[in-house]
């Protein structure tokens, strides 16, 4: 199996355990990995032989944009289930999606949960 990643899709979203952050909404980035078998778009150079990375993109955004959950384990899992429907092409996903502006009481650089899906 081949790869195509896409990472740093960022998007501000309300999601959240807290009142405020549902409120106020916070940044959420996401890294896709899809697995792929990119042989025969290699071979043809054929857009439909593959999956466009702008399609990729548009998915994870209108996640993060759409419907609040409280988890960001959550959120993983409707990204990694719509894409999975959306590429059929892609017999697994890996989702990785980052909270940097978690509210956490001490100094960190990033909280992010990653899960990967086969259909």
């Amino acid at each position: 199996m081949d790869f195509i990643t896409v990472t740093g899709i960022s998007a501000i979203g309300y999601h959240g355990v807290f009142e405020n952050e549902r409120l106020e909404g916070q940044e959420f980035i996401c890294d896709i990995e899809l697995r792929i078998d990119l042989l025969a778009a290699g071979q043809s150079d054929d857009l439909t032989q593959t999956v466009n990375y702008a399609d990729i993109a548009d998915v994870v955004v209108a996640e993060i944009t759409g419907p609040s959950v409280a988890l960001i384990e959550a959120l993983a899992e409707r990204i990694a289930a719509e894409i999975l429907q959306r590429f059929t092409l892609a017999p697994s996903v890996k989702v990785t999606v980052h909270k940097p502006h978690a509210p956490i009481p001490v100094e960190f650089a990033d909280v992010a949960v990653t899960i990967e899906r086969t259909r």
